[in-house]
Parts: C-alpha cells; structure tokens; sequence
C-alpha cells in the first residue's frame, strides 16, 4: 500500500520560497506532486503537515492540500484495487497528474480556446484572451487549479485590478464573468466539484453584479455641426465623417456590419443586412441623408457584389482572423479621424465611432416607441432597450428640478 503525504520540498526557488507537494511512497520509493503553491519555510507545520495560521493565506492553502491529498488518495485506492498487476509508485503518479491536468484552470482554459477557434469566433477570442492575461499576471505562477479559485482568491483578484488604475469596473466584472463562465463548464464536464464555486448570493461567495454604465451622445446640433464640415480637401476626415454618419443614419449600425456592406444590399430604397453579432436580418430606408453618402462611393462600383465602403478589399474574406484584424485596424484609423473632426467642429465630447449608437439613442430620447426602437436596435429582449433607452431619458427628472428650483 502506497503513502500519501503533504510536504514542504527543500529546494527553494530565486525568491527563497519552497514549493508544496504531495509525497507517494511505495516500496521505498517516492515520487513528488507539486501543487503549484511555494511557501517561506517558517510557515511550514511538519509534524502537522499543512501551512501555520501565521500564514496569510493558511485556510487557502490547507484547502488546496488537502483537495490534492484526497485527490491522491482516491487514485491511489483506485489504481491499486483494480485487478492487474500491482502497480509502480511511478504509475500511480502518471494516473494522478493526468486527473490534475483536467483541472487545471490554463489547460481548461486552452481547450475552451481552441473550441472557439475551431467555431470561428475570432470576436471573442479576441475580447476574452486578455482577460486570462490579466489573471496569469496576478497569479505568477505556471499552472492555476480550479480547487485555487476561492473567494478569497477572486476578492484578491479584484482589489489587484482596481489599485492598477488602468481596469475599469466593467472590464472587471468582465473578467469575473469570464472564470465563471469557465467554472460552470468544468463543473458541467465533472473535473470539479459544485462544492467549489466561488459564486452565489450566499454569505462569503463572489456576487456578479454589472456595473450601471454613463451612456453620452451627441446632440442635434452637434451631429448638425459634424455635417456641415467640408471635409473634402482631406480624403482621411471625410471618409471618415462619411462612415459616422452612416453608423448614426442607420440607429448607430457597428463598423463591423457597416464595412461588409455590399452594393447588393441596396434594393429599392432601402437597404438589406444582417447584423453579425447576432445575424438578425433588417432591413432599413435609405433616406435622402444616406443616399447622398452612397452617391460618393457610387462611382467606385464595378458590380453588386463591391463592397460599398472599401477598407475590406483586400481582407481574405476566408480568413475570419483576417476581416477582424482589418476591421479593428479600421476603427482605430476612424476615432482617430473622429477625434480630429470633433475639434473643428468645436465639440468637446469625446466622439468615437461607437457614440454614433448612442447619438441615435440621445436625440430620439422618449419619441419612438420602445418596440420600434427595439427593431431598429436589433435587441432580442425589449428590456435590454428599455435599459438601453433609460440612459437617455432625463426629461421627468428635469421637470422635477425645475418645479423646486424655479423659485
């Protein structure tokens, strides 16, 4: 019968820590499982086998021992009643380290990765891979567990990304939403317990709450200040300025969505898409506004199948990678441009292509109904409009003030 012991190995690292393992010994051999963990050795009880109260994080790294020693030992038990010849203390390791791997938070997290390359979802991937970035960053170490991923980790967690000064709340509760999402799969494949979930509405869990975000357009007359600017002597700005109000024409249509327009979308007045984020189908009039736009990149038209705008001519449209490295590279290049654009139209608001979204939401206020609205947005849920809408509706809250102060 094997041995199981939780130890503090003597070989200390360039920071003069000593990593923590679990010894297997059998037929006086042993074998060492390092828990990715390293300690100073005065805080190390070995005739008790686990981390001294005087530690910071004792309770954390006790758990953690002892999930790996029952871990352990479970496959110890296993590997040694299962009918075949009786196995190496090197065997049983094999046996162990593999069950270790699969729950490992990294390697899960590289699995989930690579599903997503596999589904093409180079969007997400793009947003989503930072996020674990940032957790390795905090972390320092070469492997993550998800038995590690306590409440006391996440708080720690969050406390780092706030005193950066770089991350704001959302990108925050983004990366909270990213571990979860995680944690939910691993629990759903078997390599973790439910037991372990650091998230709930219960004492002491991890509450995910989404963070109520300021929402600011610009007005009329700032998007009259905008297309009044004759911008032709630059080629870069009034591209620019083109594209804006194409996105704020069209309800605050993506870059995304605007830069794949193809001249075939346009049909009888109006103008057929499907929104990539969700693949909704719409279908939009082409007003007198937007017309005059298109008459500008009209000339450039060789067939329907051109796309409208051109900065996606020579993307490898087989190559999802390609289109979204060439779209983000587009944006960067218009809120560049905007920036320039909202000084000489004497507007201090920061102007992004994404203000054109809430733009429209700003200057049609309470006047649309919230179910047109929620077509024009392309929301799956009225809620998210309403919420959406919410930001821009001031007009009560106005009157209020105005009623008491008007004295």
């Amino acid at each position: 019968m094997a041995t199981i012991q939780a130890t503090l190995r003597k070989k200390k690292n360039k920071a003069g820590l000593y990593p923590l393992a679990i010894r297997i010994t059998k037929n006086r051999k042993s074998t060492y499982l390092y828990t990715g963990q390293y300690v100073e050795d005065k805080f190390w009880d070995a005739t008790m086998q686990k981390v001294k109260k005087s530690h910071p994080n004792s309770t954390r790294l006790n758990n953690l021992i002892a999930t790996k020693l029952a871990e352990a030992n479970n496959s110890v038990l296993e590997a040694e009643t299962k009918p075949k010849n009786a196995p190496q203390v090197f065997d049983i390791k094999a046996n162990i380290t593999k069950k270790h791997k699969s729950s490992s938070f990294y390697i899960f997290a590289k699995e989930y990765f690579n599903q997503l390359e596999k589904n093409k979802k180079f969007s997400r991937i793009n947003s989503e891979r930072p996020l674990l970035n940032r957790i390795k960053t905090y972390h320092s170490q070469k492997d993550l567990d998800f038995t590690s991923l306590t409440p006391k980790f996440l708080n720690g967690f969050i406390t780092h990304l706030r005193t950066l000064g770089t991350v704001g709340e959302r990108s925050i509760v983004n990366n909270l939403i990213f571990i979860r999402t995680l944690f939910n799969a691993a629990i759903n494949q078997n390599l973790v317990s439910s037991d372990l979930y650091p998230f709930g509405k219960e004492k002491g869990k991890i509450r995910i709450k989404i963070p109520d975000s300021i929402k600011i357009g610009l007005t009329i007359e700032e998007i009259q200040a905008i297309e009044n600017l004759n911008l032709k002597s630059n080629i870069g700005q009034n591209h620019t300025k083109n594209i804006f109000l194409f996105s704020f024409y069209l309800a605050g249509m993506r870059v995304a969505d605007i830069l794949k327009m193809r001249w075939s979308s346009v049909q009888d007045g109006r103008l057929y898409y499907r929104m990539n984020k969700n693949q909704k189908p719409l279908s939009l009039k082409i007003h007198d506004k937007l017309q005059s736009i298109l008459n500008q990149y009209e000339q450039h038209k060789t067939s329907n199948n051109d796309f409208i705008f051109p900065e996606l001519n020579k993307a490898n449209l087989k190559d999802l990678e390609d289109v979204l490295r060439k779209t983000k590279t587009s944006t960067k290049k218009f809120n560049r441009y905007l920036g320039q654009i909202a000084k000489k139209a004497s507007i201090e608001k920061k102007v992004t292509m994404h203000i054109a979204r809430h733009s429209f939401g700003n200057i049609s206020g309470d006047k649309i109904p919230l179910k047109t609205l929620q077509r024009l947005y392309n929301h799956s849920n009225i809620q998210t409009t309403m919420q959406y809408q919410q930001n821009f509706i001031n007009k009560d809250m106005d009157d209020a003030l105005d009623k008491v102060m008007g004295f």
